[in-house]
């Protein structure tokens, strides 16, 4: 019963303070971007909006590393592995410039869904194949104005922690483009707010790193496939390191 308080509390926060939050967005949005057109000062408040409800939960002990991996104006292909919607909160936490690939359904969401359509996010209707193919030529052109994209090349949630297959989309993007890809690992977040959850679940750690860039030339002559198993690969290694700090144990 408490952990179902300290949920509907955090949810009822989130709720009343994404009104005045939104306001501020729209006039954030409307001054800068005869300036702005990428939208970064945009992003970097929406970043400070979310990590607000991270900072409330002194519970979720949140562990940030590698914000020196990310090159000041680099473009990057971003991906991460995928284990809870909190994700998304953690991944705000870190406070560089990217803008999301997101299911459609989120964009609704009143207030939250309708900054992320300010922020010009990119949107992808599961399973529809024409949205799929927007969805590639939308980060296509913020690839070409010099603004990151950040991908779950799981496509969704992993149920138990576990990284799943990867989809190809985003490497195909980061081949066409020849940009690096920058690898982020989360780990804990499945624990704190399991898929299918929406209960608070006590004392958490969670750990999220940003490891340096693959560059280009290191997948330049790999298929979209091995590519996308190679950085997969790679996150899966990572994460079993990471894992043994957010189960109580030190990372090394």
């Amino acid at each position: 019963m408490f952990n179902r308080m300290v949920s509907w509390l955090f949810f009822f926060i989130v709720a009343v303070t994404s009104i005045p939050f939104y306001i501020i967005a729209v006039l954030i949005r409307v001054i800068t971007y005869p300036f702005d057109r990428r939208l970064r000062l945009l992003h970097l408040f929406t970043c400070f909006w979310a990590s607000l409800y991270t900072w409330i939960m002194p519970p979720w002990r949140i562990r940030i590393e590698g914000r020196k991996n990310v090159r000041k104006n680099a473009t990057y292909m971003v991906v991460s592995n995928h284990q809870s919607q909190l994700d998304i909160l953690v991944a705000f936490r870190l406070f560089f410039h990217y803008k999301w690939v997101s299911k459609i359904e989120i964009f609704k969401v009143p207030l939250i869904g309708w900054n992320m359509v300010l922020n010009r996010y990119i949107k992808l209707k599961r399973g529809d194949k024409e949205s799929i193919e927007q969805m590639l030529r939308d980060c296509e052109e913020r690839l070409a104005e010099g603004s990151s994209v950040f991908f779950f090349p799981e496509g969704t949630r992993s149920p138990d922690g576990a990284v799943k297959k990867f989809k190809i989309g985003a490497f195909q993007l980061a081949k066409k483009m020849k940009i690096p890809i920058l690898p982020i690992v989360i780990s804990g977040t499945n624990k704190a707010l399991p898929k299918y959850s929406v209960n608070f679940h006590g004392i958490q750690r969670i750990y999220i790193k940003i490891f340096p860039e693959i560059p280009y030339a290191m997948f330049e002559k790999l298929s979209v496939e091995d590519t996308a198993d190679m950085v997969r690969n790679f996150i899966i290694e990572k994460l079993k390191i990471m894992d043994r700090y957010t189960l109580g144990a030190d990372a090394q």
